[in-house]
């Protein structure tokens, strides 16, 4: 398989492509694991069925597992109003982690309530907005296929290469104002029955 992997000093439209996936490989010096976007049609499932939708993957986490997740947190920055964190969820009764995700969350796009439960750092974005009635809308930007590198497989409890599946998304609000941008990956996973 050849892979079109992001280089630093490549412009930043393709850096966007993981935005802020890349902010934080940056900052720990890191070089991104090759990867590349894929159409979703073309992912295979149970990936695309996880990933090719428009709606928030904690509840889709959710109703695949059978659990609901919660949030452990590997990283966080905060500059002004935009608040990025790294992030894995995990089943609240313990378990294998289901995703790993970087997300840029816009702080002043929320009320001060909202902003609280975001920044106690509990749970997933997706639970506290559909919690809140928050009324929001998923846009997908690209779909990506990756190779998992040691951060990865040390944060989703990994052995061995693998190739992984993901999406960049962006929530925004009514007006199409952004709430968050998101970038989501998620471990090898078989077909629940």
């Amino acid at each position: 398989m050849t892979w079109n992997a992001v280089q630093p000093g490549q412009s930043k439209a393709r850096e966007s492509l993981v935005h802020p996936l890349d902010d934080f490989y940056e900052r720990s010096g890191l070089s991104l694991p090759p990867l590349e976007a894929i159409d979703g049609e073309a992912m295979p499932e149970p990936y695309k069925s996880l990933l090719v939708h428009e709606r928030d993957m904690t509840s889709t986490l959710e109703n695949f597992h059978h659990h609901r997740v919660r949030l452990n947190l590997i990283g966080r920055q905060i500059s002004g109003s935009d608040y990025f964190r790294e992030v894995v969820l995990v089943p609240e009764d313990g378990g294998e982690p289901v995703e790993f995700g970087a997300i840029h969350i816009h702080l002043n796009q929320f009320d001060a309530n909202v902003r609280d439960l975001i920044l106690a750092e509990r749970l997933p974005l997706g639970r506290i907005l559909n919690d809140n009635h928050i009324a929001y809308i998923s846009r997908p930007k690209a779909y990506l296929r990756l190779a998992s590198d040691r951060t990865i497989d040390s944060l989703l409890m990994l052995r061995g290469a693998h190739i992984l599946y993901g999406r960049r998304n962006t929530l925004a609000d009514s007006v199409g104002q952004p709430l968050a941008e998101i970038v989501e990956i998620l471990p090898p996973t078989r077909q629940h029955h």
